[in-house]
């Protein structure tokens, strides 16, 4: 066995070589804007962040969160060492690097070779970083035979990513970010952008102030910050958007606005749409979606002429039993309008966390290989077995568990190994109870993370402490496709190290032979050698090109200065080389209200907090801001509920219930109520949003409904809150 203190391979141990470093450039571990900062650290402590007015994508802007980034780090709560027990029923102690991956290996492969490689499974993250995703990728898709593999991205991008593939052939979103500069037209759907990608929303804020023909259409049940700046808010019901873009489609076609010559040339499946358009009850639309007619016409108008089209959606979009659908319907409008493949113009998916982009191109959903490759595709499992240089065969065929069905299986006693890094499924899974149970049920639960009292962390066998953000190297992918390098800043406290060092340790421990790796950018180059050809092709990012500055993929070549925009010239990655209109109608949501559950809950994010606080509870400023869990309800359903401003309330479903304070206010409708997700358990025991949301799956995404659950409202006793985690 390789010993793991070696210096060669770089290895978690006591006695790896650390270097203090004192300013450098690094990524933002925030949303998908992807912002380069300027950290400063002084005595392994973040002491200052900037940002350089030079450096894309940013440009010297910076939200809250990401200018109090140094404040981030909390000593008290970080992961030092290993943790482990031997079994349930010990207390967690403290091990050694040899020790924990000595035991992780043995119990992993104790249980594949006795139950099988199927009973082992991964659960990951947007914020690992690009080499780590890759390695994880390689560990469990190639060395253990297992695609029983997935992140917190498909609660977050897998609608999107299948959208874009349905209509484009391809993932991967056309546009960029200097888009925004040039588009007349901004549509803003289901997505609250000011909350959770300022720095990309003060950039379409500044063309909204500086242009006479731009204007802002923000569709959104509730009246967000972001629909405070439109000229136009639709607010449109829960589940309703694919009705409200079939009105807007008809509209129009009675407009006469149609791009005919691009839909004859470039384009596939009109006609389908067209007889979907022309049959449909537009008094059924108007009900679906909420939206009258003088809005509709509002809306085209917006859309008409000779204006350019950019929309950005997210997980309004996209967290819903017909997230694909949704996607799908605003791509025809980018088609039947021609905005595709221009200047100022596009649908632009935004990606929630800062390496969710990334993880996609190294394959680490559980369909999915490196370089957009699938493994269902014999020639692409092939490939990569060839890259990777394990047997003919070794690439299973078949689809893992997608993280619904992944944690309902533990939950069921059909898993013996889960392995967690980066994110936090005891608070952030839909029907948080089923996930909750299964980390309770799985014989080894291993936790990778930075810090040791996450709501997760509690269920862990093994606990791994990895470095965080600025102290580690690596590579993320924003919203625009432009891959960054992070560098670190400070060092690591006590044995934490990067994650692909634990990824690689394991495997050599495991006695692989494909994790003989010295330093990130070794990962990297074999990564981006893998994409060479393929759609998402990263092979002409050196290491010493993106030393020198972030660049957009597709880049084929060393001397290729990537391409900011796809599709220019009109030609799609589909059988025909055309992008592909869906005919698809309104379906309703997975879960109606009744008289038992009268509302209809929403989730989503504040300005002041991010995920599950982990990062951003640790900072005072923010904290202020946003001090604890909510719930907005309009004053019409306040009174008959009697309920009163400031006063603590469960939200009721039909899986469990959520403890929030009431806020009355008309910035959502009748019959809607708004929860964000961000405050689990170390806050209060009954305080995640999760235990109301709902499992149910989009059938093509498999990404769950976590933007509407039946509910009801009741008065609550005001909670203890004295020595909760803030």
């Amino acid at each position: 066995m390789t010993s793991l203190a070696s210096q060669q391979h770089a290895a978690p141990g006591d006695t790896l070589k650390r270097v203090t470093l004192k300013q450098a450039k690094a990524t933002c571990p925030y949303c998908g804007v992807g912002c380069v900062v300027d950290v400063k650290s002084r005595d392994d402590r973040f002491v200052q962040i900037t940002a350089d007015p030079a450096t894309a994508p940013n440009f010297g802007m910076l939200c809250p969160k990401g200018a109090l980034l140094f404040k981030s780090d909390n000593p008290e709560r970080r992961l030092t060492t290993p943790m482990m027990r031997e079994h349930k029923d010990a207390p967690l102690r403290e091990a050694s690097w040899k020790e924990a991956l000595t035991f992780i290996a043995g119990r992993i492969t104790a249980i594949r070779d006795k139950r099988g490689q199927d009973r082992i499974a991964f659960y990951g993250s947007g914020q690992l970083d690009t080499e780590a995703s890759y390695l994880f990728t390689k560990l469990f898709k190639g060395y253990l035979r297992t695609n029983q593999m997935d992140t917190n991205s498909r609660l977050c991008m897998s609608s999107a990513v299948a959208g874009y593939v349905k209509a484009f052939g391809s993932d991967g979103p056309p546009t960029c970010y200097a888009d925004i500069e040039s588009a007349d037209t901004f549509v803003v759907l289901g997505a609250n952008m000011t909350a959770n990608h300022p720095v990309l929303f003060n950039r379409v804020r500044r063309r909204r102030a500086t242009s006479d023909t731009s204007r802002i259409v923000v569709i959104d049940p509730r009246r967000s910050k972001t629909a405070e700046f439109a000229d136009l808010h639709l607010p449109v019901k829960p589940g309703g958007d694919v009705a409200l873009l079939l009105l807007v489609m008809r509209r129009l076609i009675e407009l006469g606005e149609l791009d005919r010559p691009f839909i004859d040339q470039h384009t596939e499946g009109y006609a389908d749409l067209s007889a979907l358009l022309e049959n449909c009850d537009p008094r059924e639309l108007h009900r679906l979606s909420g939206i009258n007619a003088d809005q509709i016409d509002a809306f085209a108008g917006m859309l008409a002429g000779d204006r350019r089209l950019l929309s950005f959606y997210c997980m309004g979009a996209n967290q819903s039993t017909s997230g694909v659908d949704k996607n799908t319907a605003i791509i025809n409008v980018h088609l039947m309008l021609g905005e595709v493949g221009k200047v100022g113009s596009g649908p632009f998916s935004l990606t929630g966390q800062p390496n969710a982009m990334g993880g996609r191109e190294v394959g680490y959903l559980c369909h999915q290989l490196p370089g957009y490759r699938k493994v269902t595709d014999a020639s692409h499992r092939a490939q990569m077995e060839e890259h990777w240089g394990i047997p003919a065969g070794s690439i299973q065929p078949t689809p893992g568990r997608s993280a619904v069905p992944m944690f309902q299986a533990a939950a069921d006693g059909e898993i013996d190994v889960l392995w967690i890094a980066c994110t936090n499924p005891a608070v952030s899974m839909p029907n948080v109870s089923i996930s909750q149970a299964g980390l309770k049920r799985t014989g080894l639960v291993i936790v990778q993370d930075c810090f040791a009292d996450t709501e997760t962390a509690h269920y862990a066998d093994v606990l791994l402490p990895a470095a965080t953000w600025g102290e580690k190297s690596g590579t993320m992918t924003n919203s625009e496709r432009l891959v960054t390098r992070s560098r670190a800043v400070k060092n690591a406290p006590g044995k934490a190290v990067p994650d692909w060092q634990i990824v690689a340790a394991v495997g050599r421990t495991m006695g692989f032979d494909g994790f003989d790796y010295t330093s990130p950018k070794q990962v990297w180059d074999e990564l981006r050698q893998t994409t060479a050809g393929t759609l998402c092709d990263l092979s002409g990012m050196t290491n010493e090109r993106l030393e020198q500055g972030g660049i957009h993929w597709p880049c084929p070549s060393e001397d290729h200065p990537g391409e900011p925009r796809r599709y220019t010239d009109q030609a799609f990655p589909t059988p025909t080389g055309r992008a592909r209109f869906h005919a698809e109608s309104p379906k309703q949501t997975d879960e109606q209200a009744d008289p038992d559950y009268p509302l209809g809950v929403t989730t989503g994010r504040v300005a002041a907090q991010w995920h599950t606080r982990a990062r951003t509870g640790n900072v005072p400023e923010l904290v202020r801001q946003a001090p604890e869990p909510f719930i907005e309800i309009n004053p019409l359903d306040a009174d008959t509920h009697q309920i009163e401003d400031g006063q603590w309330v469960y939200a009721i479903g039909k899986r469990g219930r959520a403890l929030a304070k009431a806020r009355v206010t008309d910035s959502v409708g009748v019959g809607t109520v708004f929860l964000p997700f961000h405050w689990g358990d170390s806050f209060h025991p009954e305080t995640t949003a999760n235990f109301v949301t709902n499992d149910a799956v989009d059938s093509v995404s498999l990404q769950p409904e976590l933007k509407f659950a039946a509910v009801r409202i009741e008065p609550a006793p005001a909670p203890t809150l004295e020595g909760v985690r803030s």
